[in-house]
C-alpha cells in the first residue's frame, strides 16, 4: 500500500528543521504530567546542552563529533559546545554558541556568528555561552523550575538562581516526543533511505567480482558520501556465509570465496536522521535451493507485517504473527516437524529468529520511546524493542530473520521439550545459508503504512543485481 506525500525535496526546501514544534510537544508532556502535582510548572525553563568537542588521548586531533540528540530535537543545531534554554510560558528559545577564540581562528577558521545562526534556525535570540549564567541571573528569566538531563550539565553552568531543579522528566518528555514524527524529520529519513538504496544495490551489483567483505563495506560508504551522506547511522555490518548468522557482525574483513550469501545491514544518516536498511543476496548471482527456501519464507514474513501496519496495531502482535509465518515456512522445508499451534507454544522458532521484529528509527537507529521490556520470561517477546501499539507518524523497522547458528540452535537441540520439533537431518543442510535478513523502514499513516525503503528485494531483483546487472 502506498500513500501519495509532498516529494522529498519538497518539504526540505527552505524550511528550518521544526525545533519550535518539538519544543511544545516537550512542554506538553512536561505540562500535562506535573500541572496537577507541582505548582510554577508552567514558568519554568528547559536547558540542553550539546556534545562537547573530545580530544583523542595523546593527541591534538579531536574525536569524531555526534551531537546529542535532546540538544538537536528542540534547535536543529549541529554545534558542539553549545547550550539552549527554552522558556516554557513565553515559548522564546535562545540559543548559546561558542565565542569567537582569536587563537582557534587561524587552526579552525571562524566560528559561526549569531546573525548566521539566528539564520539558519529556529530560535528567538542568540547568544554566547559565556552569558549563559548572567542569564539564568536575570529577571527576564523565569526562575521557577529548571528542567535538565543528569549527566549532560557542565561544571560551570550554575542553575543556583532557580527555585526548584527538575532533573527527572526531560528526558523522558524528548523521548516520548520524538516517537511521532514531523513531516520534516520524515522528509530526513526519506532522504538517508534514498542514498542507502544506492548504496546497497551499488554493493550487490559489484559483489560477484569482490574478493573481501572490507572491498563491499568500501563501496557502500563511498556511494553515501558521494550523495552527501558522510555519516553513517551505525557501523554497517558486512557478513559472508555462515558470519551472517552473527546478528551485530562487525569484522567486515573476511574473504568472500566459497561462501553462499551476504547480509548487508547498513544506512546513511541525513543531518542526525538515520536509515536502517538489510538486504540478503547471492554471492554467485543465483541462491542455493536451501539459500531460496529460507528467503522465500523470510520475505513472506516481512510483507505480511508491513502489510498489517496502521496507527493502532499492537506491534506485540504482529512480531507473534511473523512467528507463526516462520513455523509454517519451516514446516514446509522440514527443518520444524509437528503441530505449528503446539512449536509457538514452546517457543522453538525463537532457535531460528532471536531477536526483535523491529524498532523505531529516527534520530537514533533504535529510536526511543520503544517500552521494550527486556526483564520479559517469554523468549519471543525478551528482545522485543517496541511494545504496545503503534501511533500514526511513527517510523518502524520491519526487519525479520531466519538464523543458523550453532550457539544458539544446540541448546534447543538437547531439550527435551524442543528437540522433537526439530529435525537435525534437515537442519544438516542449512548451516551454510548462514542467516537471511530483510529490513525496511515503514512510516505508520492512520489508516495503512509508507514504506520509505526502495532497496530492490524481490527474488529476480536481488539476483539480477547480484549477477552484476541494473
Amino acid at each position: 500500500m502506498s500513500i501519495s506525500k509532498p516529494s522529498v525535496r519538497d518539504v526540505l526546501k527552505g524550511q528550518k528543521y521544526p525545533a519550535k514544534v518539538h519544543a511544545k510537544k516537550v512542554k506538553e508532556y512536561i505540562l500535562s504530567h506535573l500541572q496537577s502535582a507541582d505548582e510554577g510548572v508552567a514558568d519554568g525553563v528547559i536547558y540542553l546542552e550539546s556534545q562537547r568537542t573530545r580530544m583523542n588521548e595523546d593527541n591534538d586531533q579531536e574525536m569524531p563529533f555526534r551531537q546529542r540528540r535532546y540538544f538537536y530535537y528542540l534547535t536543529g543545531c549541529e554545534l558542539p559546545d553549545s547550550a539552549v534554554v527554552y522558556d516554557l510560558k513565553s515559548e522564546k528559545t535562545t540559543l548559546f554558541i561558542p565565542p569567537v577564540d582569536p587563537e582557534e581562528v587561524i587552526w579552525s577558521g571562524l566560528p559561526m556568528a549569531k546573525e548566521e545562526a539566528l539564520q539558519r534556525y529556529q530560535v528567538d535570540d542568540c547568544l554566547t555561552t559565556p552569558e549563559l549564567n548572567s542569564f539564568f541571573a536575570s529577571s527576564q528569566t523565569p526562575k521557577s523550575v529548571i528542567y535538565a538531563i543528569p549527566n549532560q550539565i557542565s561544571d560551570s553552568v550554575s542553575f543556583l538562581s532557580f527555585e526548584n531543579k527538575n532533573y527527572e522528566i526531560l528526558k523522558t518528555a524528548i523521548d516520548e516526543s520524538r516517537v511521532v514524527k514531523t513531516p520534516y524529520e520524515i522528509a530526513l529519513i526519506s532522504h538517508a533511505n534514498t542514498v542507502s538504496t544506492a548504496a546497497h544495490t551499488a554493493v550487490m551489483a559489484a559483489a560477484n567480482s569482490a574478493t573481501n567483505e572490507r572491498e563491499l563495506e568500501a563501496l557502500f560508504l563511498k556511494t553515501c558520501i558521494e550523495r552527501g551522506c558522510r555519516n553513517q547511522a551505525y557501523s554497517s555490518i558486512v557478513a559472508s556465509g555462515t558470519s551472517a548468522a552473527t546478528l551485530h557482525y562487525v569484522r567486515n574483513d573476511q574473504p568472500l570465496g566459497g561462501k553462499l550469501n551476504l547480509l548487508l545491514d547498513a544506512g546513511a544518516e541525513k543531518d542526525c536522521y538515520a536509515s536502517d536498511i538489510t538486504r540478503t543476496f547471492p554471492l554467485t548471482g543465483k541462491f542455493t535451493p536451501e539459500s531460496r527456501a529460507i528467503y522465500d519464507i523470510v520475505l513472506r514474513m516481512q510483507i505480511e507485517a508491513i502489510e498489517s501496519l496502521k496507527a493502532g496495531v499492537c506491534w506485540d502482535d504482529v512480531h507473534a504473527q511473523a512467528h507463526r509465518t516462520a513455523i509454517a515456512g519451516l514446516l514446509d522445508v522440514g527443518i520444524l516437524k509437528g503441530d505449528a499451534a503446539a512449536i509457538f507454544e514452546a517457543r522453538t522458532s525463537v532457535a531460528f529468529f532471536p531477536h526483535g521484529l523491529g524498532h523505531y528509527l529516527g534520530m537514533d537507529t533504535h529510536d526511543s520511546g520503544g517500552h521494550a521490556n527486556y526483564a520479559d520470561k517469554d523468549p519471543m517477546f525478551r528482545y522485543l524493542r517496541v511494545r504496545g501499539n503503534l501511533p500514526a507518524g511513527s517510523v518502524i523497522t520491519v526487519e525479520p530473520g531466519i538464523y543458523f547458528c550453532k550457539f544458539i540452535i544446540d541448546p534447543f537441540l538437547k531439550d527435551d521439550k524442543q528437540k522433537k520439533f526439530i529435525d537435525e537431518s534437515v537442519l544438516a543442510r542449512f548451516w551454510d545459508v548462514g542467516g537471511v535478513r530483510i529490513e525496511d523502514n515503514v512510516l505508520v499513516t492512520e489508516t495503512g503504512y509508507e514504506n520509505l525503503t526502495e532497496t530492490p528485494k524481490a527474488l529476480h531483483e536481488v539476483e539480477t543485481l547480484a549477477t552484476g546487472g541494473n
